[in-house]
């Protein structure tokens, strides 16, 4: 085990086998670090094994990932159901469990009891407050937002949110890690929603008023902003893929923290109480098949 406040981290535990935290695995993996993914359902891990072996193949056929890397990302890959096992001789915790102050905290309690005491500790928590999770577990030096993007392993950015009393020697050594994983990073002051969330939760949530007024059709309106604002996918495909519920939680919390501005839509409420979570549950604002592959009507 290194110390942590070198960038020379080797071993790092990724904690939760959703959507988020298998991307991560994925990307720390075949950057060449001992990687531990944690959940406590052995089915989610087996799902996430499966969906990073995939990816992999896919990178691999497409050219885009050397077929002896990707062997060797799966050979330094493995899984645990168990905290303590997953955390013991990590440098380097990435949090991934779903959106909950009282899960997180929860979660770093049981993760500093467990963790070699110079460990970086980080949440990719895209909204929640970075000092709050940080004073629970009382090593807020080491401690920093680490905010990956869907889908990881295509992603290219990493936004590092600075709590009150992050050190430079840890920013320093995330900053390495992101270079190794070959992402880019940006470095921003804990606020509510950071800078992207914050953005896109105003494109988003303003995306379904327009739906919600009748100014556009959803196609219309994402055609809308990939062709004429550049963007890679619309606002609606964006929600679809990152989860209605998701965006919905994070929305809520931008406004009670900032305001009016940030105020949920009725259709978006609506489209979440009806079950309508995006890829991940087939339908959100359309509809998907079993593969995730949109159904056109």
């Amino acid at each position: 085990m290194t110390d942590a406040s070198t960038d020379t981290i080797q071993e790092i535990a990724v904690l939760g086998a959703g959507t988020m935290g298998l991307g991560i695995a994925h990307v720390s993996a075949l950057a060449g670090y001992r990687t531990r993914l944690f959940d406590i359902s052995e089915p989610a891990l087996d799902r996430a094994l499966d969906r990073i072996r995939a990816n992999l193949e896919k990178g691999v056929a497409k050219g885009k990932v050397d077929a002896a890397d990707a062997e060797e990302a799966l050979s330094l890959l493995s899984v645990a159901t168990d905290l303590a096992t997953s955390v013991g001789e990590c440098d380097l915790v990435i949090e991934a469990v779903p959106e909950s102050m009282e899960l997180k905290i929860s979660t770093f309690e049981q993760v500093v009891e467990a963790c070699p005491e110079p460990a970086i500790l980080t949440s990719n928590t895209s909204a929640l407050s970075i000092s709050e999770m940080a004073t629970a577990t009382g090593r807020a030096e080491r401690f920093a937002g680490m905010h990956f993007f869907n889908p990881v392993h295509i992603m290219r950015l990493i936004e590092l949110v600075r709590g009150p009393e992050t050190s430079e020697a840890t920013l320093s050594s995330l900053r390495a890690v992101g270079a190794r994983m070959g992402k880019e990073t940006v470095t921003v002051s804990e606020s509510p929603g950071f800078v992207t969330s914050r953005i896109n939760a105003l494109i988003g949530n303003e995306a379904f008023r327009m739906l919600e007024n009748g100014v556009a059709s959803a196609e219309d309106i994402d055609k809308a902003l990939r062709l004429g604002l550049n963007h890679p996918m619309g606002p609606f495909e964006m929600a679809d893929l990152v989860g209605l519920d998701v965006r919905l939680s994070i929305l809520e919390f931008l406004h009670a923290q900032l305001g009016e501005t940030y105020r949920p839509t009725a259709l978006m409420k609506e489209y979440v109480k009806a079950g309508r979570f995006g890829r991940k549950s087939g339908r959100g604002v359309y509809r998907y098949d079993d593969e995730g592959r949109r159904i056109e009507e």
